[in-house]
């Protein structure tokens, strides 16, 4: 080869090059991932789990990976997605509730002035949920949630909210199933909500999602067809220590593998931590103000304040986002460096 002229040479070379790239690609199961020893604690975590020679190894059957989805598998900023959903449905039913003119909390969403929920977010956002989330079958939320989040804009991107969904987390969940883990959702927002997406997002089937329920009665209906209706009684709060409680309630195995980024999973982590054999305990720290936020200790949404302390304390791995993803959301390309994309 040394005897070829340059002009043959070149390309050869840049040829070599490429498949070498493709191959350090094809062998890269996290390639959103920057090298260092977060991506390096997860693969090898992972290639243990699978050696059945090792000492880190886990038996299929016990390859359970729990996530939770707000802050963790999709961005939470500058609010919670399902709170936008709640207000635009305020917006969408407003005219068969004339008397949300006048009532708080409606009006206030309707006048568009959110500075009047403060003080009682909580109380507000669940009387605005108990209007906007039930009093209607399965079968119609699960359409109202599926069109809204076909059209609804992120204020951030101008793109589908499907869109602000992690690269890396989205490499993690299909690097584990091709590893035989059984991937799950356990979220603080609503169960039903999260169905609506899982699946087409995130790979993972509606009955390995947990999360928040509403109260559901069977009835029939006026054409004496079965439905499911929701009813204005909240049934199930899927966070905090409600966590591990839904975890062990739906699922029936301690998980081996768990991801979350606020104080609202540090139950969970906690809990699957605790559990023998090999564990597995992550959170992501939201460190990277120009490609999504910076948001910890003293943040209204995704306060990741004693669940830091605790990971610190217990040698967890917490995911740096500005030093240890390469990317941040699939399909950016260049709006990744936009100054519009900022928030």
């Amino acid at each position: 080869m040394e005897n070829l002229p340059l002009v043959v040479l070149r390309p050869l070379l840049i040829l070599l090059a490429f498949v070498l790239v493709a191959q350090a690609a094809a062998h890269d199961p996290l390639p959103s991932w920057n090298a260092g020893p977060v991506k390096q604690s997860i693969v090898s975590f992972v290639t243990a789990a699978a050696d059945k020679d090792g000492a880190g190894y886990i038996a299929p059957d016990d390859r359970i990976a729990v996530f939770d989805n707000d802050g963790t598998l999709w961005s939470e900023q500058p609010i919670y997605f399902q709170l936008a959903f709640t207000l635009d449905r305020v917006k969408a039913v407003a005219p068969q509730h004339p008397e949300w003119t006048t009532a708080q909390p409606f009006k206030a969403v309707l006048d568009g002035d959110l500075a009047a929920l403060k003080g009682g977010e909580e109380k507000a956002l669940v009387e605005l949920m108990m209007a906007t989330h039930t009093g209607m079958t399965t079968d119609e939320f699960a359409a109202a949630a599926t069109n809204w989040l076909a059209g609804a804009r992120h204020p951030a991107c101008d793109c589908p909210y499907t869109d602000r969904v992690y690269a890396p987390m989205l490499e993690l969940l299909s690097y584990l199933r091709a590893n035989n883990f059984k991937t799950y959702i356990v979220s603080g927002g609503t169960i039903e909500f999260m169905r609506a997406f899982a699946e087409q997002v995130y790979g993972i089937p509606p009955e390995q999602v947990i999360g928040s329920t509403f109260a559901t009665r069977f009835r029939l209906g006026d054409s004496g067809k079965p439905e499911l209706v929701r009813k204005p009684i909240i049934d199930f709060v899927d966070d905090g220590p409600g966590k591990p409680v839904g975890i062990n309630k739906f699922i029936g195995r301690r998980p081996v593998f768990a991801f979350g980024n606020s104080d609202g999973d540090q139950q969970m982590l906690e809990w699957v931590a605790a559990g023998s054999g090999p564990r597995f305990a992550g959170l992501v720290h939201h460190t990277d103000a120009q490609r999504e936020y910076a948001y910890d200790r003293m943040s209204k949404i995704g306060r990741l304040d004693t669940a830091l302390d605790k990971a610190n304390a217990m040698g967890w791995t917490v995911v740096d986002m500005s030093r240890d993803w390469a990317t941040v959301f699939p399909r950016m390309g260049l709006r990744q460096a936009n100054k519009g994309d900022q928030p």
